[in-house]
């Protein structure tokens, strides 16, 4: 199985980490293919974590730079929340309060149409 992987659903693209720890060694290629989402101007992205035990600082960190620059571009970034014991370390860090999270993919896809209908009003 490939580290990451990468779905389209209608103008939403999902990235899934398939690693149980993400982390420096992770960092750099995961930074290039969210770097290649930002350069190709897609603004709904989500980040699928579940698989993940353990997320460093440094993967962490790439992260909250890609959340910064999508903002740049009027774009959002929405994670599909990591197993229990990283969200509980997350959460004490107050990283995960940055984020908008979802427990399912499914619930990350829909807080994007749900958006979309409030704005079109």
């Amino acid at each position: 199985m490939e580290d990451f992987g990468k779905i389209v659903i209608k103008d939403i693209v999902v990235e899934i980490v398939n690693l149980s720890r993400a982390t420096y060694k992770e960092a750099g290629e995961f930074k290039r293919i969210l770097n290649d989402d930002y350069e190709m101007r897609f603004k709904k992205l989500i980040v699928d974590i579940r698989q993940c035990e353990f997320i460093d600082s440094t993967f962490l960190g790439v992260l909250v730079v890609a959340l910064k620059n999508m903002a740049k571009i009027g774009g959002e970034i929405r994670l599909v929340k990591p197993a229990s014991v990283v969200q509980t370390l997350m959460e004490k860090v107050g990283t995960l309060t940055i984020f908008n999270t979802y427990d399912t993919l499914e619930e990350a896809v829909e807080s994007f149409n749900f958006h979309e209908t409030i704005i079109h009003r």
